[in-house]
């Protein structure tokens, strides 16, 4: 029988509140014997919008090692599994879709609510706008 999911994608934004998708992430690419695609996307927007002149390198250099660290906690999560970690640009829900779809993930796995609350008020989820735009099937995990 073909492997179902072989690559699955899952999206960290480093929130405790992201924690029960990248374990249940986990156990399907463990389940499975999928590897494991973690992602997480630096939204530059931010940094545009802030109109920070001298301090914008600071808070990018600050955004990245916050990935990095991210990153890293999620694959330290990982026994037993091959995982790949990526630090994305760009806006999160296109980040995520444009990436899944150049290469080849078969699942996206994200959590319902990530960091900013307010921002999801305003705006619409991440969560949201990758089930809509995604090539593939997204699974959204309640944290």
């Amino acid at each position: 029988m073909p492997l179902l999911f072989k690559k699955i994608l899952i999206a960290t934004d480093g929130s405790e509140c992201n924690r029960a998708a990248i374990n249940e992430a986990i156990r399907i690419a463990k389940d499975l014997g999928s590897v494991l695609v973690a992602v997480y996307v630096v939204d530059l927007g931010v940094l545009n919008s802030a109109a920070l002149g001298e301090g914008e390198d600071f808070v990018f250099c600050s955004l990245k090692a916050e990935a990095a660290k991210a990153l890293k906690q999620l694959k330290e999560m990982v026994d037993g599994i091959e995982v790949e970690t990526h630090l994305l640009q760009g806006k999160p829900a296109a980040a995520i879709t444009d990436f899944a779809a150049k290469n080849g993930i078969d699942l996206i796995v994200v959590g319902a609510r990530g960091k900013s609350s307010m921002e999801e008020l305003l705006l619409g989820s991440v969560a949201d706008r990758v089930i809509r735009t995604a090539s593939c099937p997204v699974l959204v995990v309640k944290s």
